[in-house]
């Protein structure tokens, strides 16, 4: 067991990272220290100074753990990759993983491309977004191609005798591989490029404009429609622009709105001295988190090493170890990165823009905190009826990990009986927790069996449960079957055969296949006089059908793909895989030429003539 106050007197007076357990071994806190010794002792102190949100989690911590490290900066890298590993409860956290795509032009190469991409390598390459609008970037990319001709393989070296591609026939490639233009005169249309996505598009606009004008008077509608849109995509990210600064540069603009218990970052993104996109972040936060820890927990979370840095952020006030914070990214951008608190001037008037977003989302965030915990608390209600059992907390707090019932509902998905696969989803507190989501490839059942199939899922689930196996620790408090009277009593069986006592309940459908009724305890339950009560499991049904069946579906597509190349000779599994992962569907495999085939990996030119061969028969 255990002994704090014995690990206590082990801690070394060095800079690390601490690690707060609890009983079932979860990481619930991590943090960093300049001294170990000193920080983690000060948890374990009288508690009578202690803000509430620091008392709750030290009630639950049953052992600790840390790691050394040399320096304090150190310290701040290690904490952020084990917060994101671990996504401890009592830290502040980032709940959404959205990226937004920035447009690549690759400059290291000597015939620069222009890509999409949702992350940023220091690799000498130029990279312009973030951008809000993935349509309007993928249009933009085609555009430009199409306008100034641009290389578009990926291929650097050409071998002599090498024939152009399509594209070059079609005049939509300046036929770099037969040294058809230099270096010199292709990156002038780069430069135009690069001038286009730094805001300078009215050169562009003329073109558009142009030849929508011409493909008109020719009668030409559908391919007039496409510089329409263009021309739509063009203004699209033009409009984002729109705000210009007197001091040119790229800066983040960030601010936190706080509710009582969550919180949103609203963020600006200026590039060269325009506003280019606007965003807000959703975070886990408890009531007790000031917004300077907030906005603090934000950066460090957001900027990685896939994220473009800017020169400087501005904030609304001072943040906590702001001057090591700043250390940390320039050391990540490989140049000088300032946080700044503006007092006046275009950068003050920037943050007072920002700060107009951030009250306005205020005054939401509370109200609709309000409305989910009674919207939570009537669902609550209505399984404490028919269910009859009460968990042992209450329901207080609309967030991930309150109390309230921890309902877990499963599903089973095959065509035939073939790839069959489990999922369980998971609500806790009536709002879906999808990190604790799970899938499962049936193992031991064979053909169409739903029953035995779903067996063998919940068998696996409780006894890693039972086990006190961390990803699985957390019982539930309801059990629901996506099916009627001989789910529940498979279900039951598992339940009853693991000497455990958990309600099972079915959901059952109509026949125009809506959620009608939940089974229970040998009774179908109409629930057409408890809409709240409906709702909820419709909406649980829902959910762990869709989740279901787009896991079988996604194993049922590779048994697919891998069964249509075992009709090719000589293509061995290696090679099939090669084939999947470059091209990515059998479709465009079909479609690839003796060339395009030539360039993955493993396929030499008998090979890709076999594909080819294949190919023409289907």
């Amino acid at each position: 067991m255990f002994d704090i106050q014995e690990n206590l007197k082990k801690l070394p007076d060095k800079p690390g990272v601490y690690m707060h357990k609890d009983k079932l071994g979860q990481v619930i806190y991590v943090g960093k220290a300049i001294s170990l010794k000193n920080r983690v002792r000060q948890y374990f102190q009288s508690s009578k100074n202690m803000d509430p949100k620091v008392r709750a989690m030290v009630s639950h911590i049953e052992e600790f753990e840390y790691i050394t490290t040399n320096t304090e900066m150190e310290a701040l890298i290690l904490e952020n990759n084990l917060i994101k590993k671990y996504m401890p409860k009592y830290n502040v956290l980032l709940r959404d993983d959205k990226t937004f795509p920035y447009i690549k032009v690759t400059t290291n190469e000597a015939y620069p491309r222009i890509l999409k991409t949702r992350k940023i390598y220091h690799d000498g390459c130029k990279y312009f977004g973030p951008y809000t609008d993935a349509g309007a970037v993928n249009q933009i990319i085609d555009l430009l191609n199409e306008i100034y001709s641009l290389k578009r393989c990926s291929s650097q070296k050409f071998p002599a005798g090498f024939k152009p591609c399509l594209n070059y026939h079609i005049h939509q490639c300046k036929g770099i591989c037969t040294n058809q233009i230099s270096p010199e005169d292709y990156r002038k249309s780069i430069d135009h490029v690069v001038d286009f996505l730094n805001g300078k598009n009215k050169q562009v606009l003329d073109y558009l404009n142009q030849r929508m004008a011409e493909e008109s008077a020719e009668l030409n509608f559908e391919k007039a429609a496409e510089y329409r849109d263009y021309i739509a995509a063009v203004n699209a990210i033009a409009e984002k622009q729109r705000v210009m600064l007197l001091t040119a540069g790229d800066m983040d603009v960030i601010l936190a709105a706080k509710g009582k218990d969550d919180a949103h970052i609203i963020i600006f993104f200026i590039r060269q001295g325009r506003l280019s996109g606007r965003e807000s972040y959703h975070l886990q936060a408890m009531a007790e988190d000031n917004e300077k820890e907030v906005v603090s927990a934000f950066i460090q979370q957001y900027y990685t090493e896939n994220s473009m840095i800017p020169k400087e952020i501005l904030v609304e006030a001072e943040l906590p170890e702001s001057s090591l914070t700043e250390e940390w990214l320039s050391k990540m951008k490989g140049s000088l990165v300032k946080i700044i608190v503006p007092q006046k001037g275009d950068k003050k008037a920037l943050l007072d823009l920002a700060k107009r977003d951030v009250i306005e989302m205020s005054k939401t965030l509370d109200e609709r905190a309000k409305n989910q915990r009674e919207k939570n608390q009537a669902v609550q209600e209505a399984l404490e009826k028919v269910i009859g059992e009460k968990p042992s907390e209450g329901i207080e707090e609309a967030k991930p990990d309150s109390g309230g019932w921890r309902v877990e509902a499963y599903d089973i998905s095959n065509t035939n009986g073939v790839d069959s696969v489990g999922a369980m989803i998971v609500f806790q507190a009536g709002i879906p927790q999808r990190k604790d989501y799970r899938r499962f490839k049936i193992r031991t059942i064979e053909g169409p069996n739903d029953y035995g199939s779903l067996q063998e899922v919940l068998y696996r689930r409780l006894k890693r449960g039972v086990q006190e196996d961390p990803s699985f620790a957390r019982m539930p408090d309801l059990l629901l079957m996506d099916g009627g009277k001989g789910h529940v009593t498979a279900a039951e069986q598992v339940v009853k055969a693991m000497k455990l006592s958990i309600p099972v309940a079915g959901m059952v459908k109509d026949d125009k296949h809506r959620t009608r009724g939940l089974v229970y305890k040998d009774q179908e339950l109409d629930l057409k006089n408890n809409p709240v009560l409906l709702k909820y499991i419709a909406a649980v049904q829902e959910e762990v059908h869709r989740f279901a069946i787009e896991y079988h579906r996604g194993i049922r597509n590779k048994s697919l793909q891998r069964s249509a190349l075992d009709e090719i000779q000589g293509i061995g599994e290696k090679r099939r895989n090669s084939l999947l992962s470059y091209f990515g569907s059998i479709e465009k495999i079909k479609e690839a030429t003796l060339e395009e085939l030539c360039k993955v990996p493993g396929i030499n030119r008998p090979a890709a003539e076999k594909v080819i061969e294949w190919a023409s028969k289907k």
